[in-house]
């Protein structure tokens, strides 16, 4: 039995050092990247991505960003002014909730169950840019350093599978 307590202990241990090492790298910047991220832009094959390497994942990054919220302001800015207003992102909200629905909501009762939820989650959680804070540590703030709001789970799934 003492043994038994002491493995539990000692695995105990070791996933907490290994979560906090992992917290550490995150607070640093150091980001886990994907590996469909290593191989599209590890030009010279070693595994890993070099400054100029990253340079490019990240200008990849912001374009497809970039052009992601163009497409949003098209589609969803009625009024033409070149930002959303409210009900102009109330209507994104629902029109993101409705696509997260029609595509986790199995049992089809409008809602995520747990296990839709956790299938939504495996769903994402290998994407690039999964790993990217949000709210307040988000690098995308407005003008001003007023944070934008960060979207719920549900309208990250919808707006990644975009």
């Amino acid at each position: 039995m003492k043994t038994k307590a002491m493995i539990i202990i000692a695995a105990a241990i070791g996933l907490t050092g290994a979560a906090h090492a992992e917290q550490g790298k995150r607070e640093r910047g150091e980001h886990t990247i994907p590996p469909e991220i290593i191989a599209k832009f590890d030009k010279d094959g070693d595994g890993k991505l070099n400054d100029e390497e990253r340079k490019a994942a990240k200008a990849a990054r912001e374009e497809t960003e970039t052009v992601r919220k163009k497409e949003m302001l098209e589609k969803f800015d009625k009024d033409g002014d070149g930002e959303l207003s409210e009900d102009e992102r109330e209507a994104m909200r629902a029109e993101m909730k409705k696509r997260t629905l029609e595509k986790f909501d199995k049992d089809g009762n409008g809602e995520l169950s747990e296990e839709e939820r956790a299938e939504m989650r495996k769903h994402f959680k290998d994407r690039p840019g999964h790993d990217r804070p949000h709210g307040k540590n988000r690098k995308d703030r407005k003008e001003g350093g007023g944070d934008k709001e960060a979207p719920s789970a549900e309208e990250e799934a919808a707006g990644a599978g975009q």
